[in-house]
């Protein structure tokens, strides 16, 4: 089956439980239909280049799919229906990520780092 990495941004104004239950929603849709989420990472609260819908903040997660295209157009479909999403995009991809992702190393660099300096 094809690889996808989906990627959502939340409103700044969620809990982190309600995100949580935003990448439970989503796993739940690839999975229902007959697709599988191997990873999901929450990359955190993160201000954004540019306000998008009053936002100057947003909540970052990743979901690694491994899932039918029809599943990410059910996905996609379901992601721009939620008004807590304010951006999404899901790119195709040749083989996941082994452990951590590029912006979950930057986060632990950044906090070894703060330590460092003590």
């Amino acid at each position: 089956m094809p690889l996808y990495e989906h990627v959502f941004l939340a409103r700044q104004d969620l809990s982190q439980a309600q995100v949580d239950a935003l990448a439970n929603t989503a796993t739940e849709i690839v999975e229902a239909n007959e697709g599988k989420v191997t990873k999901m990472e929450t990359w955190g609260l993160k201000n954004l280049a540019y306000k998008i819908d009053r936002n100057r903040k947003a909540h970052f997660v990743m979901l690694n799919i491994d899932a039918p295209a029809g599943v990410v157009a059910e996905l996609e479909r379901q992601t721009r229906i939620n008004e807590d999403v304010i951006r999404y995009m899901t790119v195709r991809v040749e083989e996941h990520e082994e452990g951590p992702s590029v912006m979950m190393r930057k986060n632990d660099r950044e906090r070894r780092g703060r330590r460092g300096d003590r």
